[in-house]
């Protein structure tokens, strides 16, 4: 099945006139304004936003435990509110990686699948590739460096996406800080099933972005920003991060220069 996994390798399409945006469970029930702010974000680009309102989790934490059949019914659930041929953009490269690659497999006798499938774009991605989107800062200077999740870094291949639109803000300047890369422990149940080795990697995410001496940290994954934000608040350190989607949106329009929620 062709379903390709880098933005090396697919062939992106012209810009739609409409997308729908999957909004994760994340963002439902923690952090709505990352959803929010991302489909403001993609109006001022002129597009139209779809929200379907019966879509919910992907299915990532029941496949992630093993349980197959259970993520199957969730992602048969999903793909219904999904019909018509327009891209899909997902706030989470996480959710994006389990929908763009694990459905095909998951579904793989479902019609339909592979071109569902290739309709799946992780916001930065979608940004950068498809809107080509140019960005005018309107925020004060400051520091600020980047998480990428594995999954959008190693299933969607998109950790350049975004970079490439903070190095678009002129008045902001993005460190580059030791474990960048590394993992931050959260992967879901896998912060549940293995705790001890969970907390040991977000020690090591959140000491080196302490060390990068930011104002804050910027992630397009609520989870990882979850879970760091957490090791954070039990350390007692100020340090916060901010979804991608909010902290673009409150650069390009001027405003709240605040402490990230």
């Amino acid at each position: 099945m062709a379903i390709l996994n880098s933005q090396h390798l697919r062939d992106y399409p012209a810009r739609p006139d409409k997308v729908y945006l999957y909004g994760t469970c994340l963002a439902d029930t923690l952090f709505p304004e990352s959803g929010m702010d991302a489909i403001t974000l993609l109006e001022q680009q002129g597009i139209e936003v779809l929200f379907p309102m019966g879509q919910t989790c992907c299915g990532q934490p029941a496949y992630n435990s093993g349980y197959e059949q259970e993520a199957r019914k969730v992602a048969l659930a999903q793909i219904k509110q999904f019909p018509l041929e327009i891209p899909i953009v997902i706030i989470s490269g996480s959710c994006g990686g389990m929908m763009r690659h694990h459905y095909a497999d998951l579904l793989r006798d479902e019609p339909g699948i592979e071109d569902f499938c290739n309709r799946i774009f992780e916001f930065t991605e979608f940004l950068v590739h498809v809107l080509k989107i140019k960005l005018q800062d309107k925020g004060a200077s400051e520091k600020v460096a980047l998480h990428t999740s594995c999954a959008a870094r190693r299933e969607m291949g998109v950790h350049i996406t975004g970079r490439a639109l903070l190095s678009q803000l002129e008045n902001v300047t993005l460190i580059t800080h030791e474990n960048e890369s590394e993992c931050c422990g959260f992967g879901g149940t896998f912060a549940v099933k293995h705790a001890d080795i969970s907390a040991a990697m977000v020690a090591d995410k959140t000491q080196s972005l302490l060390e990068a001496d930011v104002v804050r940290y910027v992630t397009a994954d609520n989870g990882c920003r979850m879970n760091i934000n957490g090791s954070l608040e039990y350390q007692k350190q100020s340090l916060r991060g901010e979804h991608i989607a909010s902290y673009l949106l409150s650069r390009v329009t001027g405003g709240t220069d605040g402490e990230p929620s």
